[in-house]
């Protein structure tokens, strides 16, 4: 098995992808160039860096701060790790609802206000700790929306419609389970990651012909996105609106 590289590796990887080099990305994101070089030759990038080169690459930046193995800052990471099971059971009801009704969904999250936190981000716990891989790269991006295993089984289901046991995304994470073509584009559609980014990142070859997301998949993940900032109490109105839409 080929060993994972680094992130210098896959920001290369990125910036090719995009069609952008060094000078390039030092322009439009206004980075040094000698400090962009000094990251492709391996030195571990500081977190103002990921967050410039972030919408150059068009990616999130607490995604991209997952993707250097860099840890994601208290501002970026998901303010109420009770609020993840909520938000997973506020995604099939979303899914459920017309597109206004899912627009009207989002405008309410972002209505919302920012609430400081209360609690100090939660530690992954013993079994959440994977190593360096394609795998763990893609479960830690899905933690960084809040979800416990059982969250992303549950997530997959209703936005993909495939089912994979709980236990299965830990095994991707911790590289028991082989990454396929499918389940790179099942990520993809609940990352809210194009698949061809995706594919840069794992090494994972794609179907030649990839469907387009499901619009209402791609609205709601969008959503599970916004939710993750919230507290239990704001997520709870956001489920509890989004019931009255269905049953109103």
């Amino acid at each position: 098995m080929t060993e994972y590289p680094g992130f210098d590796v896959l920001l290369a990887r990125l910036a090719n992808h995009r069609q952008l080099d060094v000078v390039d990305l030092s322009r439009s994101t206004g980075i040094p160039e000698s400090a962009l070089r000094s990251v492709f030759a391996g030195a571990v990038p500081e977190p103002p860096l990921l967050r410039g080169l972030a919408p150059a690459l068009r990616l999130r930046a607490a995604d991209l701060f997952v993707i250097a193995g860099v840890s994601v800052p208290d501002d970026l990471a998901p303010l109420d790790a009770r609020a993840g099971s909520m938000a997973a059971s506020l995604v099939p009801d979303a899914m459920r609802l017309p597109r206004e009704d899912r627009r009207l969904l989002r405008r309410l999250v972002r209505s919302l206000p920012q609430e400081y936190r209360t609690q100090p981000v939660e530690t992954p716990r013993a079994h959440e700790q994977f190593g360096w891989g394609p795998g763990g790269v893609l479960v830690r991006m899905v933690r960084n929306r809040n979800l416990s295993w059982g969250g992303t089984a549950r997530t997959f289901l209703s936005l993909t419609g495939r089912y994979w046991a709980a236990s299965t995304y830990g095994a991707v994470g911790h590289g028991r389970k082989e990454l396929t073509s499918d389940l790179v584009a099942d990520f993809s559609t609940v990352l809210d990651v194009p698949a061809d980014t995706l594919s840069v990142l794992t090494g994972v070859d794609l179907p030649d012909v990839v469907l387009p997301p499901d619009p209402a998949a791609a609205d709601v993940a969008e959503l599970l996105w916004d939710v993750r900032r919230l507290t239990v109490e704001q997520v709870g109105q956001v489920g509890d609106t989004a019931r009255s839409m269905l049953h109103g």
